[in-house]
């Protein structure tokens, strides 16, 4: 076996995993819980990804790819077929998060300056009709309970119309949708720096993917650090918004002209972090730049 120590892609794999496994023993979630779904996300990708010129991976080949055997291959399999798939779960995921999206950008439900318009709950162009355009068969009285539990929406007090507050829908204190979006967001991240790593060999073109940091920023610029860097991810993601939104065939109601019938989920994630550094380290990590 490749020495850890030494092997690049499992020193980024131990860095990867650390977090996570602070997470699943936090949500209780041991070892063997684990093993079984790493083993279930190998076979899924030996038979769907690595197929090659074949037209269905066997389970022998899958066996021979993952190191499992051939009976664990075939367990795993019909675990699989036998639950919906991943693109089904993202695409009936945050409805909420529709339904905000399409009161931004569908002009139905615009003013006449271009913003979110105050709507009724109920009538011809109302929070009714909003909810059942972009939530699918969720009743608009539970999709309204959600945006107003998160403080997303409003009801003027004289008139009961709702108001949006925020262009974007971010679950507070809700572990259950957090971890949805928490696998969402992972496993995008993972994919488009897979994309990266490989497209070089397939001549594809990389997807945009970069990072700022720095490692020795005084801890009192930090308040003011956070406030700036929501308030301008903010900007730019609204943005993206106003420009990807409208072409999105659910919002705009019809096809666009010329274009085919297949559809592709795309976005931009942005995330904020941040690490306490150790004097130890810093000073490590000055040496070993000023030496080299």
């Amino acid at each position: 076996m490749t020495d850890p120590r030494t092997n690049p892609l499992h020193q980024a794999l131990f860095r990867i995993l650390r977090p996570l496994a602070r997470l699943l023993l936090r949500n209780g979630i041991p070892f063997g819980e684990f093993s079984e779904l790493v083993k279930r996300a190998y076979v899924e990708a030996a038979l769907k990804d690595f197929s090659g010129d074949r037209r269905k991976a066997t389970d022998s080949a899958a066996a021979v790819m993952t190191g499992l055997t051939r009976k664990e291959v075939k367990r795993q399999r019909e675990i699989l077929a036998g639950r919906h798939t991943a693109t089904f779960e993202v695409l009936n995921t945050n409805r909420a998060s529709r339904v905000v999206s399409g009161w931004v950008n569908d002009a139905q439900f615009k003013d006449a300056t271009g913003e979110p318009a105050e709507l009724p709950f109920e009538g011809p162009v109302s929070f009714c009709q909003l909810a059942k355009k972009y939530s699918g068969d969720m009743p608009p009285r539970a999709v309204l309970d959600e945006l107003l539990r998160v403080n997303l929406v409003s009801v003027h007090k004289d008139t009961g119309e709702l108001s949006l507050n925020q262009r974007a829908y971010v679950p507070a204190g809700d572990s259950q949708k957090m971890l949805q979006i928490f696998g969402e967001d992972v496993s995008d991240l993972i994919a488009t720096m897979d994309h990266n790593l490989a497209c070089g060999k397939s001549g594809q073109q990389p997807l945009f993917q970069r990072t700022l940091t720095y490692n020795n920023i005084p801890s009192e610029v930090m308040d003011a650090w956070r406030i700036h860097a929501a308030e301008q991810s903010q900007k730019m993601l609204e943005q993206l918004d106003s420009w990807l939104g409208p072409k999105d065939r659910d919002v705009s109601g019809e096809p666009i002209a010329g274009s085919s019938s297949e559809s592709i989920r795309t976005g931009v994630s942005v995330f904020y972090f941040e690490d306490p550094q150790c004097k130890e380290t810093h000073l490590l990590s000055s040496r070993q730049e000023n030496a080299s």
